[in-house]
């Protein structure tokens, strides 16, 4: 049997990755090399996805106006989001939560049209499209953090009006709006738990055995 074991500098690597990525708000400029973009994009395509259905879409989105009308309807959830969180709506005013104008790469993630005829995995967890999607960002989001590059995952803004505004098709959703590019340096916890907005929750916490609720 061949041993497909990694040596422990790349295992040391991996977690590394997985445990330094961060969902960056603060970026500095710069660029990103059309190589190096493509290698990411590449990593995020290699993602599992259910019945091989791929439903992943990236647009680069390399229009200055553009990007400024996808930070506009950003803004607009933002004011939304905070007025829908009552007591804590001045607290959620003062945390930054994009970097849309100052990143060097705007990505936006989508869910492809047509997905319903994908039934493979799908017939009772239509949902799947979600995760493979969600896959395919994490990818992107470790490789980048390996690159040295920060990337953030925007979520603040209303589906249909951004799939309007980017021509996509009936059916296509967009779930993401990725900043990416260098940064100063990565923040040494999540930036919620830095902010004092929430704090992470251990796993044993989150972990039961056999019976929901019961810890091991």
């Amino acid at each position: 049997m061949t041993d497909a074991t990694f040596s422990q500098a790349e295992r040391d690597a991996v977690y590394r990755a997985i445990a330094e990525r961060r969902d960056m708000r603060h970026f500095s400029g710069g660029t990103v090399e059309p190589e190096l973009l493509r290698r990411l994009l590449e990593a995020a395509h290699q993602a599992p996805s259910v019945g091989l259905m791929q439903p992943w879409r990236f647009l680069r989105i390399s229009d200055r106006t553009v990007r400024a009308q996808i930070q506009g309807l950003v803004e607009e959830e933002r004011i939304r989001t905070a007025q829908a969180l009552g007591e804590r709506t001045d607290e959620f005013m003062k945390l930054k939560v994009e970097g849309i104008n100052d990143c060097a790469e705007v990505l936006v993630a989508a869910l492809m049209d047509d997905r319903e005829r994908h039934i493979f995995g799908r017939r009772t967890l239509p949902e799947m499209d979600i995760a493979s999607l969600s896959c395919a960002i994490q990818n992107l989001w470790l490789a980048s953090r390996a690159e040295g590059l920060g990337m953030g995952w925007v979520s603040l803004f209303e589906p249909q009006a951004l799939a309007d505004l980017l021509g996509m098709p009936p059916g296509a959703k967009p779930m993401a709006v990725l900043c990416l590019g260098p940064v100063q340096e990565f923040y040494p916890a999540p930036m919620l738990v830095l902010e004092g907005w929430a704090q992470s929750r251990p796993l044993g916490e989150l972990l039961y055995e056999n019976v929901w609720g019961e810890s091991q």
